[in-house]
């Protein structure tokens, strides 16, 4: 994908997470492009599941929750998984879990990165880009979350245990002062199963995930080396992650 059409795939998403729904001819207005152009653009984000079209109109895409969240501030997520990209090196290994900010970043380390081997429990991250030549993945099994897309339960720890990694990047529900939380048990305790097996983990999340809260333990602070938001990340939350030791990267809006 060229420079000139990420930039307008990117203004695609944000017009449509605003509008939520709009006629193909006043998107390609609105983007400044031809209508031969912009269907390109939309095939393309189509057959990710980002976006769907039909009857002159683009609208985000299916029900589905992970689906739903790529179009919500994309060009944040983006940015915050070009950052984490920066911590990859050609020929690396990396765990990678389920998310919005994680299946960007598994786009681009396999798009800007040489021999990136990803292993994750997304079976939704290893459809995003499985049409990518570079695409190399191992997908972990275990038990089916139809929503979420992912692999969870014993037989995803069993799985998670037969690799070793330098790194895993995970996303996060909320936060507590005592660390991340999220709202599904069994997808907490894969992530936690998955962090044994990594020597260093790093969590992607926008500002806004500061200010809520799960109701599941996801990872204690002490268990959480990385943490790369954006730069509305409130400053008791940025306080509370310094003063255990975790490092934080914000890239600005």
């Amino acid at each position: 994908m060229t420079d000139k059409q990420a930039e307008r795939q990117k203004k695609i998403l944000e017009i449509v997470s605003q509008v939520n729904r709009i006629e193909v001819a006043k998107l390609a207005e609105m983007v400044g492009v031809s209508k031969v152009t912009l269907r390109s653009d939309l095939d393309q984000l189509e057959e990710k599941g980002i976006i769907g079209h039909e009857k002159g109109e683009v609208f985000p895409g299916s029900s589905d929750d992970i689906n739903n969240r790529l179009t919500y501030h994309y060009d944040t997520k983006r940015k915050i998984a070009q950052a984490a990209s920066t911590l990859v090196q050609d020929g690396e290994a990396v765990m990678i879990e389920s998310g919005s900010c994680c299946a960007i970043l598994a786009e681009a380390l396999t798009v800007n990165r040489r021999e990136i081997r990803i292993i994750t429990n997304s079976a939704f991250i290893a459809a995003y880009i499985r049409r990518l030549p570079q695409a190399r993945i191992v997908l972990l099994g275990g038990d089916y979350q139809n929503d979420a897309q992912v692999m969870v339960g014993p037989i995803a720890r069993l799985c998670a245990q037969g690799f070793t990694v330098d790194k895993l990047f995970i996303g996060t529900d909320g936060f507590s002062e005592n660390g991340f939380t999220g709202k599904d048990h069994l997808r907490a305790e894969t992530v936690r199963d998955m962090a044994k097996q990594a020597r260093e983990v790093i969590i992607l999340t926008e500002s806004e995930k500061f200010s809520k809260r799960g109701f599941a333990p996801l990872l204690p602070l002490h268990a959480v080396n990385t943490v790369i938001t954006d730069s509305a990340i409130p400053a008791g939350a940025e306080a509370r992650l310094a003063e255990k030791g975790v490092k934080v990267y914000k890239i600005p809006l």
